[in-house]
């Protein structure tokens, strides 16, 4: 079986990682380590007690333990993989214990395909704490876009709610992005992607359908030659898949054919027809030349704004002024 983006694979030493790149045939399945076993551990679920890793720990863990996982990210032998956890299977499984989940689960499934729907992260480990965030997976460009019109109504009529200042603030200062804190919320306030129910928030998460899959460009994931930093303005010209991982926004540019962002900061930045300013690496390949924004987990020193958003942002808050 094939792994997506936001699928989680356990392997035979009952370490658990996260997908972070579709499967294009490899031998390998691209991912990150989050949960390994530890009696000590803070999270309990029916396959026992587990300690979370972050970002830097899990590099540290896999560098003692298993150093042949360790490359730009974790790659896990598919021999060595003995479950898969797919969202869309385990969100009805879910949704029946957890009450927040039943009922984004059922807000959505009334006008999206209820087998294109699923949930990733603690929640798909049954790792899940009371601090845990919720994070749905839409399958499929039509559906996603969908769900956040959903959403968005549904934020209008009160069935959800918006997420309160001082989270805002938890997520900026977590992603501590190469942006202001206002310029941020600009940007993160039109995605539609994000709302809170209770004392949770929730995120929707875009993952290609198969058939997308299928037309997916692999020369996406290859490496190219590093040329060095640079700072571009460019016009977008197809941003269909800037939720995808990586974003892609393809641009009109003079050397650039498009900007790749592999941090999620900046998915759904910009829309087409719309001027960006982004920094980031150029990288060259046998086939283009392109901007990748998110080549270290902090990203700093690069970024993707719009600049059209924010001078109507702005020029809005003047006449409010």
């Amino acid at each position: 079986m094939k792994a997506r983006i936001r699928d989680f694979v356990i392997t035979t030493q009952d370490w658990i990682f996260s997908v972070v790149s579709y499967d294009m045939g490899e031998e390998n399945v691209k991912c990150l380590l989050r949960y390994i076993p530890d009696e000590r551990g803070d999270r309990v679920s029916e396959r026992g007690r587990y300690r979370k890793l972050n970002f830097h720990e899990s590099y540290e863990f896999l560098r003692k333990h298993r150093p042949e996982y360790l490359k730009d990210v974790h790659v896990v032998p598919k021999g060595d993989i003995k479950e898969i956890l797919l969202p869309e299977d385990w969100l009805p499984q879910i949704a029946k214990r957890e009450k927040h989940v039943r009922t984004i689960y059922e807000l959505l499934g009334n006008c999206v395909p209820k087998d294109r729907i699923g949930i990733t992260g603690s929640f798909l480990c049954g790792l899940n704490s009371e601090q845990s965030d919720l994070d749905f997976v839409v399958y499929g460009l039509e559906n996603f876009n969908l769900a956040r019109e959903v959403i968005e109504n549904a934020r209008e009529e009160g069935v959800i709610q918006d997420i309160k200042e001082e989270v805002w603030k938890q997520i900026y200062t977590k992603r501590n992005p190469e942006l202001s804190y206002d310029d941020f919320m600009a940007h993160e306030r039109r995605k539609r992607n994000r709302g809170a129910i209770g004392k949770s928030y929730f995120d929707l998460l875009y993952v290609r359908d198969w058939d997308e899959i299928k037309r997916l460009d692999s020369s996406n994931y290859e490496r190219g030659e590093k040329v060095g930093y640079e700072k571009i303005t460019a016009e977008v010209k197809n941003a269909s898949f800037s939720f995808d991982s990586p974003a892609i926004y393809e641009i009109e540019h003079p050397a650039i054919n498009k900007v790749l962002s592999f941090t999620h900061t900046y998915a759904g930045q910009a829309l087409e027809g719309e001027i960006i300013e982004a920094r980031g690496i150029i990288e060259r390949t046998e086939h283009e030349t392109r901007l990748v924004v998110g080549t270290t987990r902090e990203a700093k020193g690069e970024w993707i704004k719009s600049l059209s958003l924010l001078s109507r942002f702005k020029n809005s808050r003047k006449r409010w002024n």
